[in-house]
């Protein structure tokens, strides 16, 4: 006999139609286990975590969430959901814990929207398609308008078609929709583009670290641009820094939600918390994490491959002939038999040894096999290609020239050859120098430009630092090229020291440059330490006797001897406000001669100068500091 959940007391309502549907067979192991226990004694309860508009910072609704008893080891919702579906009682506990979640909802009478967890198996419940749903809301006083339904994958959903069909059943309804977890389940993305939904959440994977991590940025960013093009909400699970709000806030997500917002309570609070309505309310922009080096390392060996026909051993070597007449670009052939390279056939070795009278008459009818190239240079489709280039040096130095093949388990793929290695590297290192300096690894003139052009978009007060190291040159040449590049990154060191990593961003434009894009408060303290850090740091690179001597003397390119001052640092300090630069252009020209101003002065020195809204010279106010 089928067993149905006591409703004895609320029978004449609409929550005892809506629990009579809860009917599923039971089995002898079922009677006595204690998740039956738990759902026949109604023994869940409900928490709901704040989900926080990011732009109004005001709290858009509440996902429900349910908990076991706390003295039992089914509170965790993992160990709950699991027991469940061993024992065949998920559909039952789905809607008992979705009865608890409404029903508190209402008894705490929480503003906005309550997203509630909803799995493709149960949606074709008859409790939520003959109107019971609806009913028990009316019931509680919810309207269906408040309610969005939020779509859990536990396992892949094939019949999107019957998905689509009850959904946009539930919205004609009053419904919204929302799918969870986008980028971890099975079909989510496909699920996107099929229901259309109204909200999308993040997987908090992609959220969490987002301001460490490149790639899980241009993840969110890609997510985003597709979220505008379709008019869905997009919500970021799984906040929980002060960095990751700031990230997440400043790609235009319209939502968050995780532990730093606020954590899941049986009572949650209405309003968010002082910390995070700073973040939100703070016209700040976050640091976004730099791709420099991210894209070199993900490079692979199989970005060099080019396919070319194999032949195998057996092929007469008058074919050869054949193909490499054919192809005058054709380097080399690799000799391939049931998918395993044997060796290669290189163009000019191959006209070398046959370019004699009567060779082709009398090898052309013999095996290539018996040519060929044993024992090739054999590389992996996903070895990274700096790894390659320490191998190929590393290996046989005929391999460089004749070439190598790569494979994908050891079976043939393409060949490559150490002109593509070398013409790949050469095209990664100025790709990578746009985006990060080699010497200090600091953010290239790309990231600072994106970054000037973010912080004038958001019409957001910064002030532009160009730090310049005075008298480098002749330091270079009396120390050496080593100790130069020493001295360059022991500014680099003291600059981003200097820097708040949460506000102020520090790149290196080349040499002996470098930009500083703050929005800390107290940027001209930080500015005037690093000065004063540099000066005592700087010394221990100097001789004694340029010391007391305060510089040397150097041979420069006329002849003449010249005497130079010890190398110091100068900072041009542009303040900029809102809407008198509008271009990256305009803020490098103003840092440049702020620049200029501030290595007339000798020695250590800091240059401001103010851009006022009134564009003319009575509106740019200057003030130097030497240290």
């Amino acid at each position: 006999m089928p067993s149905i959940l006591p409703v004895e007391k609320y029978r004449n309502t609409a929550r005892a139609q809506f629990l009579a549907n809860l009917v599923l067979p039971r089995t002898k192991e079922q009677v006595m286990s204690p998740l039956r226990k738990i759902i026949e004694q109604r023994r869940l309860s409900a928490l709901f975590q704040p989900i926080l508009d990011l732009k109004s910072g005001e709290i858009l609704g509440f996902e429900g969430l349910i908990r076991g008893p706390a003295d039992s080891p089914l509170h965790s919702p993992i160990n709950l959901f699991g027991a469940a579906e061993q024992q065949g009682l998920q559909l039952e506990l789905e809607m008992l814990s979705r009865q608890i979640v409404l029903e508190s909802f209402a008894k705490l009478n929480l503003p906005g929207n309550l997203f509630l967890n909803v799995s493709p198996e149960t949606m074709a419940h008859p409790s939520f398609k003959n109107g019971q749903t609806l009913a028990f809301l009316e019931q509680l006083g919810i309207a269906p308008e408040r309610v969005i339904i939020e779509i859990t994958e536990n396992q892949p959903t094939f019949d999107f078609e019957g998905m689509r069909t009850a959904l946009l059943h539930y919205r004609s309804m009053g419904f919204k929709i929302a799918i969870d977890d986008l980028g971890e389940g099975f079909s989510s993305l496909r699920l996107w583009s099929e229901l259309r939904p109204e909200f999308i959440k993040i997987d908090m994977h992609f959220v969490q670290g987002v301001d460490r991590d490149p790639i899980k940025l241009q993840f969110l960013k890609s997510i985003q641009h597709i979220a505008e093009s379709c008019g869905t909400q997009v919500i970021a699970e799984g906040v929980e820094t002060e960095a990751e709000l700031r990230v997440v806030k400043d790609i235009g997500i319209a939502l968050g939600q995780g532990y730093f917002i606020a954590r899941p309570s049986p009572t949650p609070p209405l309003l968010a918390s002082p910390e995070t309505s700073r973040i939100i309310n703070s016209s700040n922009i976050a640091i976004f994490p730099s791709a420099a080096g991210n894209s070199r390392s993900q490079m692979t060996s199989h970005k060099l491959l080019t396919y070319v026909e194999p032949v195998h051993p057996a092929t007469l070597i008058d074919y050869i002939f054949e193909r490499f007449n054919a192809n005058p670009a054709l380097r080399i052939i690799p000799v391939v038999k049931n998918a395993a390279p044997l060796g290669l056939i290189n163009r000019y070795h191959f006209i070398d040894r046959f370019a004699k009278p009567f060779q082709r008459e009398l090898h052309g009818k013999k095996p290539c096999g018996d040519i060929m190239q044993g024992e090739p240079l054999l590389v992996e489709k996903n070895m990274p290609i700096e790894e390659l280039s320490h191998f190929l040096v590393e290996a046989d130095s005929r391999h460089f020239a004749d070439g190598f093949i790569i494979t994908e388990n050891g079976r043939y793929l393409g060949v490559a050859s150490g002109q593509d290695l070398l013409r790949e590297l050469t095209q990664m290192q100025l790709e990578a120098a746009r985006y990060a300096n080699p010497l200090t690894l600091l953010p290239g003139n790309v990231p600072i430009n994106e970054h000037i052009e973010r912080l004038l978009q958001a019409n957001t007060p910064f002030v532009a630092c160009y730090c310049d190291l005075d008298h480098f040159k002749p330091f270079n040449d009396t120390y050496s090229y080593r100790k130069g590049d020493e001295m360059i990154q022991l500014t680099g060191r003291i600059l981003n020291w200097a820097c708040d990593p949460k506000l102020d961003f520090i790149g290196h434009i080349g040499g002996d440059d470098f930009i500083l894009l703050m929005q800390s408060r107290d940027w001209k303290t930080r500015c005037e330490q690093a000065l004063r850090s540099f000066e005592q740091a700087a010394v221990l690179m100097f001789r004694e006797e340029h010391i007391a001597a305060g510089g040397y003397s150097s041979e420069a390119r006329d002849g003449s001897v010249k005497f130079h001052p010890l190398t110091s640092l100068s900072i041009g300090a542009i303040q900029i406000e809102p809407g008198i630069l509008v271009s990256h252009h305009e803020v490098s020209a103003a840092m440049t001669d702020a620049k200029k101003m501030a290595k007339k002065t000798r020695g250590n020195s800091l240059f401001i100068e103010q851009r006022t809204a009134v564009a003319k010279p009575e509106g740019v106010q200057h003030e130097t500091i030497c240290s």
